[in-house]
């Protein structure tokens, strides 16, 4: 078993019931958290900030939050998560690499790269299969390339 994983995942999650969501978690990160692995998890909203929610809840495994510049760069929803993974004792630890170049597609793709060079595991929730382009797709194909496995789940 994989002893870190990175999550990575679409902004995109209003298409769906919030219900649908903690299912397919339940289905597909439920196994992997049995075996207690490290997370690694962006601070953006979408799935970033859904997975944290649910880990949070639902495990005793130890969740790293990884944003490219500082948290108070990132929405207030995802630093809203992030506060109620740590009021709860939750968050094991917050990551802020301070990219030089603010908040950008580079500083976002070097958060990515920093949590998948720590992991052997990805997994991904895409918007969808054909979403080339995005950043879930970018993590996926980083982690492919270094030769992880990933688990890849359209929502």
């Amino acid at each position: 078993m994989p002893h870190a994983i990175t999550i990575t995942g679409t902004r995109s999650t209003g298409h769906r019931p919030l219900a649908e969501y903690e299912r397919l978690f339940a289905e597909y990160l439920g196994p992997w958290a049995a075996s207690g692995p490290r997370w690694y998890i962006g601070g953006a909203v979408g799935i970033d900030t859904l997975t944290l929610r649910w880990l949070a809840e639902h495990t005793t495994c130890p969740i790293t939050v990884v944003v490219p510049v500082t948290l108070d760069a990132q929405p207030a929803e995802a630093q809203a998560a992030v506060a109620a993974a740590r009021a709860a004792g939750r968050l094991e630890a917050l990551v802020e690499l301070r990219h030089p170049a603010g908040l950008c597609a580079a500083s976002y793709h070097a958060r990515n790269r920093w949590m998948v060079d720590r992991s052997q595991f990805v997994i991904g929730f895409p918007h969808s299969a054909s979403d080339a382009g995005s950043g879930t797709w970018y993590t996926l194909d980083y982690g492919a390339g270094r030769g992880l496995p990933r688990l890849i789940i359209p929502v």
